[in-house]
C-alpha cells in the first residue's frame, strides 16, 4: 500500500504452499502511482536474487521508539544480519537509556514494510531464527535467498 509520500505496507500473501514471501508474479496494481511501480521493481529484482541498487520512498508511521529501530534495521546490509540485542545496544547508546532486546523485538514485529525494511535480517543471539510476521518458512527463505546462515 502506499500514498503520494511513499510506500505504507507490504502484506504477505497466506496461501498454503506459498513459497515466495509476496507472489511477485502474480501482482496487480490498480493504482499507477510511480511508488508502485518503483515497489514492484525493487521486489522484483529482490526475488531473482539481486540487491536492488536503490530504495522506494518509505513512509514510515509509529512511535519514536519503533522509528528508531525502523531506521537501524534500514540500514543492515543485503547478506549482514544484527541480533535484537546489539540493536537494543546501539539504541541504549543513541537514546541515553536503556532499550530492551524484546521491546526491539516488538517494534521489529510491528513493522509495516517488512523485506524494504529487512526484518528478516534481525536474528536471536548465536543467529537463531526467530519468529517473523509473515511466518518462520518465509524468514528463512529470504535469509536463504540472501545467502545469511542461521541457527533453528
Amino acid at each position: 500500500m502506499a500514498h503520494e509520500n511513499g510506500l505504507t505496507n507490504i502484506i504477505f500473501e497466506q496461501e498454503e504452499g506459498n513459497q515466495l514471501p509476496v507472489n511477485v508474479k502474480d501482482i496487480e496494481f490498480s493504482d499507477d502511482l510511480p511508488i508502485i511501480q518503483d515497489a514492484k521493481l525493487w521486489l522484483s529484482l529482490y526475488f531473482s536474487g539481486c540487491n536492488p541498487d536503490f530504495m522506494p520512498v518509505l513512509s514510515l508511521d509509529g512511535t519514536d521508539f519503533r522509528m528508531d529501530v525502523w531506521n537501524v534495521v534500514k540500514e543492515i546490509p543485503y547478506g549482514k544480519t544484527m541480533t535484537y540485542g546489539e540493536i537494543a545496544q546501539l539504541l541504549s547508546k543513541k537514546r541515553g537509556k536503556k532499550a530492551s532486546a524484546q521491546a526491539v523485538g516488538g517494534a521489529v514485529g510491528n513493522n509495516p514494510i517488512p523485506i524494504m525494511v529487512p526484518c528478516h535480517r534481525v536474528l536471536g543471539s548465536g543467529k537463531t531464527i526467530t519468529g517473523y510476521t509473515g511466518g518462520i518458512d518465509k524468514k528463512k527463505f529470504l535469509l536463504e535467498l540472501e545467502k545469511i546462515e542461521f541457527t533453528e
